[in-house]
């Protein structure tokens, strides 16, 4: 049984139960310390006796009138009577928790009668005080308290034998001269029960007043220095004031500057985007007026400021001057928009042919066209967009052989873009590669249903099985495995697997109703361009809809002329060529660039117009602010982020690809359109500008003519390090909470060609500044092979002997990387700052 629970029963607290437990020498150290049963049975035979010896309390009282005696001075401070004088004193010692004393008495008496049964001398002298007891039950029961240690340990243990013999021995007991021993035994009786009790007493108190001590008034001053707040908002009111009152002065200079409007015209053309001053110009105002009417719209401007198109047509419609598209655009428009339902006919398949570098594309078309041109091209490799047409009973099929060397992957974009079905060839002993998986996924950004042809099955080592697996893995599951992936087997070699071949094209082809209108002037995609010395530009081009004839007047991207001749795939002079029919077509001004669209239009004076338009439109472009940025996407009516990602390693590939399929977020959705292991190229930027994807790089980074295409194409590319951190920030972007950021900005790019060990300085790298500046100092990041190795800063910077700031492009110096040695040849040291941008 625990001390707490015992004392629970007894009815007594747990200190005195604990000082009732000492007393008897019971090894008890807290209220929650256990006992045997032979302890327990001890102490519950103690209470008893010390709950039936009250009477004999006031008996031992009188035994140690010694002690009474000395007490008497203490006692006669209160006013009980002399009578109850040897007693009362005891009772004084406890006197502020009289129920305390009460327990306390009953514990010890308890106490003292197992301890010495010998000296019953001392309980006599409690005769006279019983006539007191009736009256104050509970102070007759608290000297005993006292006595007890009074008398020290022998005395004690008498009290429950007293009751017997008190009268007998009563009178001679009160005679008794032992005062000096009493006096020494009351003295230590009062440091053993009085000194706890007078503590406690004194302890109480304090804690009780300590609390109000608390100084909280000085917190109230605070409030003070809230006056100068008050003061700062009076004065924007003032300035409020004055600004209205400023534009109020404004508001009628504006009327009166317009009021000649006789000399306004009454009409002017706008095309896109226009400088504030040639806004002006066209207004025939001065540049004030237009800057002043700006500022009512809330716009500050300044005179080489570009104002979008809405905001220009809204300037100008201030100056009560209406505003009309040029008739260039509006005739590119209307060619745009003729209905191609209206006498839609059945056209052939526009077929595409991509796949991994020496897979077998060429002489897979050469076998199906019967045509030796895997012969005439250098290595065997195709060197530009190739176009043809095979008969097949009756019906013809077009295809578009595009390059599969990495150098020309930006090519294959543009092939993806205008093609009905997508041949994928892949080799049966090597299997998918690198540039199969980029060729999938152009095809996918493109919409295009897939075929795949597994050639080269007639090597030993061929293993389609093999090859079919390799495809359920990136997501091509063929129809014999349940899948919707057409698959063929083939031999370009040996011609095995042709005729299936081409009719599972025709068969997708009429799954898909492809027809276009043959009537009409023409619109097609140019595939590609050269310059031949005797027939000047040349354009491939793929008409799409309508009829191109000898003698038309065409439109192509930024450049315009008069089709002088029309060439076919074998270079004979047609007269017109009809929807899906590629032909080279010549008599162009200029080379147009690949992948721009084709138009007839009605007369060389519109053509010219159209070309001066556009060129004007880009001008305009270009040196406004440059969109296509992610959150301009976004903020249209674009409902879906379509990522690329290339990350240093297969495994973060992964982890970021299903960290974002995690990524939920409302009315939007996220599309990784190619993920791979390896550095941005100029493959995946072509990509991410034909299908307006974000590139995301992670621990990789793009090379300076990576870059320059990027911006040329208006194509961001952002780089991470951290996982969480490409999250959260594609996140707060798609939610548009993106706060301002930091922008790295690289200075430029040096490329290591020597290394040095100089002592106590560590590795130097002898590089070539090959674009920008290297300054010293700057934050660095060293590459190799694409991938990132170090990031720190450039510690040291030599141009010959000499320390220098920055090192200009094109000249060489000493660089030493801040706590880095593992520098090699062939490495690049790209410096870079670190930008505050608003998002």
């Amino acid at each position: 049984m625990r001390v707490y629970e015992l004392a629970k029963e007894l009815g007594l607290s747990s200190k005195d139960l604990m000082a009732l437990l000492h007393r008897m020498k019971v090894p008890a150290k807290t209220h929650s310390s256990s006992l045997d049963e032979a302890t327990v049975r001890r102490v519950r035979e103690q209470s008893a006796a010390g709950r039936e010896a009250p009477p004999a309390a006031p008996v031992r009282a009188d035994v140690k009138t010694p002690t009474g005696e000395r007490i008497i001075s203490i006692r006669k401070i209160a006013p009980p009577p002399p009578v109850e004088a040897p007693a009362a004193p005891l009772a004084q010692a406890q006197p502020a928790p009289p129920v305390q004393a009460a327990r306390e008495t009953a514990v010890e008496p308890t106490e003292q009668p197992p301890q010495v049964p010998a000296a019953v001398t001392p309980a006599p002298a409690a005769a006279p005080p019983p006539p007191e007891p009736s009256t104050p039950a509970p102070p007759v029961v608290a000297p005993p308290p006292p006595a007890a240690p009074a008398a020290t340990a022998p005395p004690p243990p008498v009290a429950p034998r007293a009751p017997v013999k008190p009268p007998e021995t009563a009178p001679p007991i009160r005679i008794t001269p032992v005062k000096p021993p009493s006096r020494e035994a009351t003295r230590e009786a009062a440091r053993e029960v009085a000194a706890p009790g007078e503590i406690s007493q004194i302890f109480e108190p304090t804690d009780r007043e300590a609390p109000p001590v608390v100084p909280p008034p000085r917190p109230a001053k605070p409030p003070e220095p809230k006056r100068p707040e008050r003061r700062l908002p009076p004065p924007p009111p003032p300035r409020r004031f004055h600004a209205e009152r400023r534009t109020r002065r404004a508001e009628p200079r504006p009327a009166e500057v317009a009021e000649p409007t006789a000399v306004l015209p009454a009409e002017i053309t706008l095309a896109g985007a226009v400088a504030v001053g040639d806004l002006a110009a066209r207004l025939g105002v001065g540049v004030g007026e237009v800057v002043r009417k700006l500022l009512e719209f809330g716009i500050l401007a300044g005179v080489n400021q570009v104002l979008s198109e809405d905001v220009a047509v809204r300037t100008a419609e201030a100056f009560g001057v209406a505003v009309r598209k040029p008739a260039a655009a509006q005739e590119v428009v209307q060619r745009r928009v003729v209905p191609a339902k209206e006498g839609a006919t059945p056209r052939a398949p526009v077929v595409t042919v991509m796949g991994h570098v020496d897979h077998g594309k060429t002489s897979l078309l050469d076998a199906l066209r019967a045509t030796a041109v895997a012969a005439q091209e250098v290595g065997g490799i195709t060197q530009h967009i190739g176009a043809s047409t095979v008969q097949v009973d009756g019906r013809r099929i077009v295809f578009i052989d595009t390059p599969g060397h990495e150098a020309f992957t930006a090519l294959r974009a543009r092939g993806a873009q205008v093609t009905d079905i997508t041949v994928l060839v892949v080799a049966a002993d090597d299997g998918v590669m690198p540039q199969t998986i980029e060729a999938v996924n152009h095809a996918r950004a493109a919409g295009v249903p897939i075929i795949v042809a597994i050639n080269k099955v007639d090597l030993p080592q061929a293993n389609p099985d093999r090859v079919k697996q390799q495809l359920s893995d990136i997501g091509l599951v063929p129809e014999q495995w349940g899948g919707d992936t057409v698959t063929v087997e083939v031999s370009a070699r040996q011609g095995t697997g042709l005729k299936e071949l081409l009719e599972m094209i025709l068969l997708v082809a009429e799954l898909h109703d492809l027809r276009a209108n043959p009537d009409g002037p023409a619109r097609g995609v140019v595939l590609e361009t050269r310059l031949d010395r005797g027939r000047g530009p040349v354009a491939t081009v793929l008409v799409q809809e309508g009829t191109l004839r000898v003698g038309d007047v065409v439109v192509a991207g930024e450049t315009w002329g008069r089709v002088r001749a029309l060439l076919d795939e074998r270079g004979q002079r047609v007269g017109a060529a009809g929807p899906a029919t590629p032909v080279e077509v010549l008599g162009l001004e200029s080379l147009p660039g690949a992948g721009d669209a084709l138009e007839v239009a009605r007369d060389e004076k519109l053509a010219r117009a159209t070309v001066a338009e556009r060129l004007e439109r880009r001008r305009t472009a270009e040196a406004g602010p440059r969109p296509a940025t992610l959150e301009e996407q976004l903020g249209g009516e674009a409902r879906e982020l379509r990522l690329i990602l290339k990350a240093d390693v297969h495994g973060s590939v992964e982890a970021l690809q299903q960290a974002l399929a995690r990524l939920e977020v409302p009315d939007v959705r996220v599309t990784i359109l190619h993920s791979a292991v390896g550095p941005i190229t100029e493959s995946d930027v072509m990509l991410a500008a034909a299908s307006r994807a974000l590139v995301v790089g992670f621990n990789v980074r793009p090379e300076a003519a990576v870059r320059r295409m990027a911006e040329q194409e208006r194509v961001e590319i952002r780089l991470y390090r951290v996982i969480y951190d490409l999250l959260d920030d594609l996140a707060a972007v798609v939610r548009g909470l993106r706060p301002p950021q930091a922008r790295e900005v690289v200075l430029g790019q040096a490329e290591v060609r020597q290394t040095f060990n100089v002592p106590r300085v560590g590795t130097v790298a002898g590089c070539y500044v090959t674009s920008g500046r290297i300054v010293r100092g700057a934050a660095a990041r060293l590459l190799r092979e694409g991938t990132v190795v170090y990031q720190g800063a450039v510690a040291s910077l030599r141009r010959f002997k000499d320390d220098v700031r920055e090192v200009a492009e094109g000249f060489e110096c000493g660089i030493g990387l801040e706590r880095f040695q593992d520098i090699k040849v062939g490495d690049i040291i790209e410096a870079y700052e670190i930008q505050e941008v608003p998002a």
